[in-house]
């Protein structure tokens, strides 16, 4: 193994990602358990959530929760079973529908609830599943296996989180545990803790109740609909503060210790919602206002309650991951966790293995935001310095229907593939105005890479379909062959993809030319002395390069 003390800070990241994060959550071969998580069943695809309408006492000392989710859907074909999900460490108590208490089958983390009558389709039910136990507590959270997180703040009180992306929601509550389906009509998370703490959850507050037995009940509603990742509770010792910034709510949940920095740090908010709902639309879940929430963890994207945890940094944890200075102009927590609210809250993928459709697009909202405040160069600058990020180990869209997110990747490879697709475009109106259009037409929407895909091609009038193949299903980038033949210079894609093709831009004698090689040798009316006469734009392009 390398000396860690020897390595560069993206290599150091890269290793620990591998070693704590991805590796912690991915398969390489998967088993019934991963099909019934990840797969659509009929036990799944016969109903569509409603709402979700949780009520719980989380007990610290004992790391423990017991309470009950009352699930409203709409029935969508006639059943007698279907599929609700909870992990198998959580006790079911009972699962009741109109007072009577239903049967039901678990296999792995998968509960079957059978009707003695079934269910008509177009109907509308209710069924109040209570249950308890105690939840996984995280490994390496928010990247490694999820669970709760619990810490204690500096003055002794307790201080607990939930991060649940990837591993399931349904480590900690029962739902359908599904990115296909998310409650319509939005949720209620009521959650009683002792006394002197409070719990920051999604929406709005409604209000608290002292309960009489050294616990108070905090009561939140939302009224979007939502992925159930981003269902969320956060306890501590919180004080708020806030504003309404151009007719947007805007909430803020911090230790107590940390009010001062946090009113300093948190102006970021303002400037980065200017640029957002500039370039990508208005903020999607007005109705529900917008919220950082204090965590002990670096941060996760729940909606309209983003959690932050950068410690009132620069950077990343105080490290400019591009390395090239520009990264120390943002709080990375803030901007990009924040930018999922647009891509990942709003617009949602099926599959998690088509989770580039999130990180991608978020993280290249980073260099949106960096273009708006400072410029376009350094817009460029930042997003290409996270090149050494880029793991190359296997393609970015994993493994369909078995709960499996693919590779990390997804964050700089999938952005850089962004910037590439601007620059084939090569009309910056007509950019902005896509990726605008995109956020809106598909705000609130669960879509897949084939819906992303036809969008752009549309759009944009240029086929793009071998673009996003080479760069989301294989591992690697287009390299640009080129060479001098009397005097001429020709060039062609080394590629994945037999029929690849993709315009690429040349400064040849300080003049831009733009050519257009196919995977097969072509002879360009170009006249070019030496190899060296021919630069390639890779700052605009992500791509590698081979001269002969």
């Amino acid at each position: 193994m390398k000396n860690f003390a020897s390595l560069r800070l993206c290599e150091l990241l890269t290793v620990l990602l591998l070693l704590l994060g991805f590796i912690v959550n991915g398969q390489e071969t998967f088993t019934r358990k991963d099909s019934l998580q990840g797969s659509l069943r009929i036990e799944r695809t016969c109903y569509d959530i409603l709402r979700y309408d949780l009520n719980l006492t989380i007990n610290p000392e004992q790391k423990s929760m017991t309470g009950f989710n009352e699930i409203s859907f709409n029935v969508l074909e006639n059943t007698s079973r279907i599929q609700l999900d909870l992990f198998a460490n959580m006790q079911i108590d009972s699962i009741v529908l109109s007072a009577t208490k239903l049967k039901y089958k678990r296999e792995f983390n998968a509960v079957f609830i059978d009707f003695e009558t079934p269910l008509a389709k177009d109907s509308q039910q209710k069924i109040i599943f209570y249950y308890s136990g105690n939840p996984n507590i995280a490994v390496y959270p928010p990247w490694g296996k999820g669970g709760f997180v619990y810490k204690k703040d500096s003055n002794g009180k307790d201080w607990i989180g939930v991060a649940a992306q990837g591993t399931g929601a349904s480590l900690w509550y029962p739902c359908k545990d599904s990115q296909t389906d998310e409650p319509d009509l939005g949720a209620t998370i009521k959650v009683a803790v002792p006394n002197g703490l409070m719990d920051v959850s999604n929406g709005r507050l409604l209000g608290s109740e002292d309960l009489g037995n050294g616990y108070t009940r905090w009561d939140w509603e939302v009224k979007n609909p939502i992925n159930n990742y981003d269902i969320t509770i956060n306890i501590g010792d919180y004080i708020h503060f806030g504003e309404n910034y151009k007719g947007l709510d805007l909430d803020y949940y911090v230790l107590r210790e940390n009010e001062s920095k946090a009113r300093a740090q948190f102006e970021q908010v303002k400037p980065m919602m200017d640029c957002f709902q500039s370039k990508l639309g208005a903020y999607p879940f007005k109705e529900d206002g917008y919220k950082l929430v204090e965590t002990s963890f670096l941060g996760m994207e729940n909606q309209s309650a983003v959690s932050y945890g950068n410690k009132y940094l620069t950077g990343y944890a105080g490290t400019d991951l591009s390395k090239t200075g520009v990264g120390f102009l943002f709080d990375y927590i803030i901007i990009h966790e924040s930018a999922h609210e647009w891509f990942g809250n709003s617009i949602t993928s099926k599959d998690i293995a088509d989770m580039w459709i999130h990180e991608a697009f978020a993280m290249y909202a980073e260099s949106v935001f960096i273009e708006c405040n400072y410029g376009y160069e350094k817009a460029i600058q930042y997003i290409n310095g996270n090149q050494c990020n880029i793991l190359n180990d296997k393609p970015i869209i994993g493994p369909y229907g078995v709960n499996y997110k693919g590779t990390y990747d997804m964050y700089y490879k999938g952005a850089l593939m962004l910037n590439t697709i601007r620059h084939i475009i090569n009309n910056d109106e007509k950019w902005w105005a896509m990726l605008l259009k995109y956020s809106i037409i598909f705000r609130h929407k669960i879509i897949d890479t084939e819906t992303v895909v036809a969008f752009f091609n549309q759009e944009s009038g240029v086929n793009l379909t071998p673009v996003f193949d080479e760069y989301l299903k294989y591992v690697g980038t287009p390299i640009l062959e080129y060479k001098i033949n009397k005097k001429h210079l020709e060039y062609r894609w080394n590629s994945n993809i037999i029929s690849f093709s993709m315009p690429i831009d040349l400064i040849i004698k300080g003049k831009k030319t733009r050519v257009n090689p196919t995977t097969t040798w072509q002879k360009s009316k170009i006249k070019v002395a030496k190899l060296k006469d021919v630069d390639v734009l890779k700052d605009h392009f992500f791509v590698e390069v081979k001269p002969f």
